[in-house]
């Protein structure tokens, strides 16, 4: 077991009213998964470059602790596990974090994954 990282699924739903209170209502896990979730677009990871989020030693290092949802037990919560964990992947790269601030790339993000969802809407007879 990763440190800080729940076990299973069940330790994800099961959570003291302290840490409910202390997030809003929501286990740790649960804000997680909504901000994993949130790296898949392409603007937001430019919002966070504008702020410079992505220069910070510490949100760097809360990256690297996210790749978590890399295992199978947490890959399964994922909507789309595949822009997800490509784009958690890319910010573990210096560079990506310095590239997300060009629109360009920013642009280049979004054609790949318009393109990579219609290939996979014909290969599935959609």
């Amino acid at each position: 077991m990763t440190e800080g990282v729940p076990e299973s699924s069940h330790d994800v739903q099961s959570s003291n009213t302290i840490e409910d209170a202390r997030y809003g209502g929501y286990t740790r896990f649960e804000l997680e998964l909504e901000f994993v979730q949130c790296l898949a677009n392409p603007w937001y990871l430019n919002y966070l470059a504008t702020q410079k989020l992505l220069e910070t030693p510490s949100f760097v290092a809360y990256l690297e602790y996210l790749q978590y949802f890399n295992q199978p037990d947490y890959i399964i919560f994922l909507t789309y596990p595949g822009p997800t964990l490509k784009t958690l992947q890319l910010l573990q790269q210096e560079q990506f974090r310095k590239d997300i601030l060009s629109p360009d790339t920013v642009g280049r993000m979004i054609e790949e994954g318009l393109r990579a969802s219609l290939s996979s809407s014909l290969q599935n007879g959609n």
